[in-house]
């Protein structure tokens, strides 16, 4: 039955190359459509690429598919933040319990996997086909090739997974009651570099995510397996200081040396990144429907999200293991399977929106803060003692991939305001050991 259903991909991205593997396994006949060339062939765009978080959630989906050992073997295991002060020392924080940790993986490599796995199964990839123009009635696609050739096809099915300026999300915007928001925050971010050492060694902590925190921006860098750290700088694009301030090679120097001082010793080609690449900005966007006839949104033509949390890959790939799912459940019934998916992927895509934008406060205000760090010490002592009844939000999102995003958000603020009163009792600092930890935990309950 599936064979003659021909569904069509909109974005050979990770979603939708994830996603055509688990069509094409299901069955159908999938064609995606990518207004970009081949990456295997013209080379990765770098510059302008968040190296990724990979976690549980997007763990798991891969494990379906058959590709979570793959991927493993070129990623690199962080098991803790390590905080850089402006005197370079370090400070460190765990991200869950022993054992547990996020996997530091690029962007490019991970999507190169999923391509060939998808060729693999028989899925067409369409590269250099710019779509433009989607009809919803009829679910016929038009794109223009490289050649400017233009051709309309028609599918049973057609899914936007083209990111955050979605082509077919553009189509949906033009319908009845289609409810659309877009909010950039104040910040935007540059790829900068740390070469390897000799012999490809680490400059800095192989298994861990850095940060510099300095309460407006910051910058992070995360490993790559040649030895490498991809670094971004996340900084206001106006104000003092910001992306408008340094203008010039002498200003960019000073401020680096002066704000991340163990970090610019690391960078030799620090002037011709900060240069060369692209300040890029970060948006958070919220639609609703995602389906309309025989149209589906996903990933982040659906929910796009900040970087904050590392989860926006990982709940995209979320989102193809549940619609596989439902496509279980429902016996490949799509017009009970489209409404389902919404229902029950819209609540969670909004929480983890939330949690993202809060955690980029977290991450440049806090990580570096006494009382915040006390308070994750008070917080890691809770779920040692009871480890099924408080679970640290991180923990939560990251290490807890069946709980949904909505349930975490939803705990993590009856935590917060639980600890805002911990912290307020006198002398915490000193007396956290001796809190009747039993009683904090039952009033959660």
């Amino acid at each position: 039955m599936n064979k003659s259903k021909h569904i069509a991909i909109a974005g050979a991205g990770l979603v939708g190359s994830l996603l055509s593997i688990y069509l094409a396994k299901r069955g159908y006949q999938v064609s995606v459509f990518e207004r970009r060339g081949d990456m295997r062939s013209s080379g990765y765009e770098g510059g302008r690429s968040i190296n990724l978080a990979l976690s549980n959630r997007g763990i798991r989906a891969l494990d379906e598919v058959g590709l979570a050992e793959e991927i493993k073997k070129v990623a690199i295991p962080m098991h803790r933040r390590a905080m850089h002060d402006r005197e370079g020392n370090l400070t460190y924080q765990p991200y869950g319990k022993e054992g547990q940790f996020i996997n530091s993986v690029s962007r490019g490599a991970l999507n190169i996997v999923l391509m060939n796995k998808a060729e693999e199964l028989g899925v067409e990839f369409n590269f250099q086909h710019r779509i433009t123009k989607v009809d919803l009635e009829s679910t016929t696609l038009t794109t223009i090739d490289s050649q400017l050739s233009t051709v309309d096809r028609k599918f049973d099915l057609i899914i936007g997974s083209d990111g955050a300026f979605s082509a077919v999300r553009g189509a949906l915007q033009f319908t009845d009651r289609f409810d659309y928001s877009q909010d950039y925050i104040d910040h935007g971010y540059k790829e900068l570099h740390i070469p390897p050492g000799a012999a490809g060694a680490f400059k800095l902590e192989k298994n861990a995510l850095h940060i510099w925190p300095r309460e407006s921006f910051m910058m992070i860098a995360l490993p790559n397996p040649d030895g490498s750290f991809t670094c971004t700088l996340f900084f206001p694009f106006d104000g003092n200081p910001s992306f408008s301030k340094l203008k010039t090679d002498a200003e960019v120097s000073m401020f680096f040396e002066s704000t991340f001082t163990d970090a610019v010793e690391l960078m030799p080609t620090l002037l011709e990144d900060y240069n060369t690449n692209p300040t890029s900005s970060l948006v958070t966007v919220r639609c609703y429907p995602w389906v309309k006839n025989n149209t589906l949104l996903i990933g982040d033509a659906a929910h796009a999200i900040v970087p904050f949390f590392g989860q926006g890959m990982n709940a995209g790939f979320e989102d193809c293991r549940i619609l596989n799912e439902l496509l279980n459940q429902f016996n490949d019934d799509w017009k009970k399977v489209l409404p389902a998916f919404q229902q029950s992927r819209k609540q969670d895509a909004d929480a983890i929106a939330q949690l993202a934008l809060d955690n980029f406060i977290e991450m440049r205000d806090l990580v570096a803060d006494a009382d915040f760090l006390l308070r994750k010490k008070i917080e890691a002592r809770l779920h040692q003692l009871y480890p099924t009844q408080w679970i640290p939000l991180y923990s939560m999102v990251t290490f807890h991939d069946s709980m949904p995003y909505s349930t975490a958000y939803e705990t993590g603020q009856k935590q917060k305001k639980i600890m805002d009163e911990v912290m307020k009792q006198p002398g915490i600092e000193k007396n956290w050991e001796s809190l009747d930890f039993k009683a904090i935990v039952k009033s959660l309950i």
